[in-house]
């Protein structure tokens, strides 16, 4: 049976832009009332940024996370066929004159984002408004939707460096750091692919995300700034937050965490000014994740895991441990 995002690929770019918008609420508005283990996932990851919620108001939040992710994917399929035009119709970058003088001439950086928006959207921009990207990508499953993803970002303007099981990527995006050359190095990095990343303290409990953007930002001297993603009707706002301080003191691993706990706290009221554009179906939450092992990096600095002060809601427990 063919991949249905494989056959997207080919079918949704062909099709009026009416026809796509319903048929991607309708899966969307499907996938919420049926419960799916995605829905489900991120109504518990929901649940810990925003705990005042009620069980109406949280089911709510959620469906309204599902129909933005599912406009992500839409959007995404024919991303590489907009217009430059269009791209600058589709994001608009709060205080650009502001951020750009800070960039200076060479327009060298790290940015860290969270899965917030329409991250591909604004590398569409960046790209064509500021600098060159360069990201790395997870390699997924099948390898044909992979490889439509790297040509669309291609496309655009982004220079992909895929993460593969074995294959170390940090050295590579440090090469790609260190050039001289414009660049903006983006990494999505609110959730940890490595099994080597740091555990923060966000929403009220332990999580663990990418130690890159740190790493980077120490080992090349580039400024690292987060940067949040809204919706805002059919357009999104980007938002450059301010330059992250870079410790001088310590170790190279206490410096790291120092500074992912930093831009986690920044991207944390981001994501809490718009719960809805947060599209984390995976668990990021040290007490989703399995129990570490005592040589797993899913501890705090102490080694202990913290409580989490921000519960889950009940009931979806059960056939949500994958």
């Amino acid at each position: 049976m063919p991949n249905l995002t494989a056959v997207a690929w080919q079918v949704v770019p062909r099709l009026p832009r009416w026809v796509t918008a319903a048929a991607f609420t309708l899966a969307a508005n499907g996938a919420w009332l049926m419960r799916s283990k995605n829905t489900k996932r991120l109504e518990r990851n929901l649940a810990r940024v925003v705990p005042e919620a009620g069980r109406r108001q949280l089911r709510r939040l959620t469906r309204q996370g599902m129909l933005r992710n599912l406009k992500y994917y839409r959007e995404a399929l024919t991303m590489g066929a907009l217009s430059g035009e269009q791209i600058d119709q589709l994001v608009h970058l709060e205080d650009r004159t502001e951020f750009l003088a800070k960039l200076g001439p060479r327009r060298q950086a790290i940015l860290v984002l969270g899965h917030m928006g329409n991250w591909d959207a604004a590398a569409a921009w960046a790209c064509r408004n500021m600098a060159p990207v360069i990201t790395a990508a997870e390699h997924v499953k099948p390898e044909k939707v992979f490889q439509d993803f790297m040509a669309m970002r291609a496309k655009i303007g982004m220079r992909i460096i895929p993460i593969e099981k074995g294959d170390p990527t940090y050295p590579k995006l440090l090469r790609a750091a260190q050039s001289d050359k414009p660049y903006l190095v983006c990494l999505l990095a609110d959730r940890d692919l490595s099994r080597r990343g740091v555990a923060v303290d966000w929403f009220g409990c332990q999580a663990m995300v990418g130690a890159g953007p740190a790493a980077l930002a120490i080992d090349t001297g580039r400024p690292l700034y987060p940067v949040s993603m809204h919706t805002v009707g059919k357009t999104y706002t980007l938002h450059f937050h301010d330059e992250i301080t870079i410790p001088t003191q310590g170790t190279r691993q206490e410096r790291i965490r120092q500074v992912t706990q930093q831009w986690a706290t920044v991207l944390e009221q981001g994501i809490k000014q718009s719960p809805a554009d947060w599209h984390m179906f995976q668990k990021v939450f040290v007490e989703d994740l399995r129990r570490p092992r005592p040589t797993d990096p899913l501890t705090t600095v102490e080694g202990q895991s913290a409580p989490c002060t921000a519960q889950p809601p009940p009931g979806d427990q059960a056939g949500d441990q994958a």
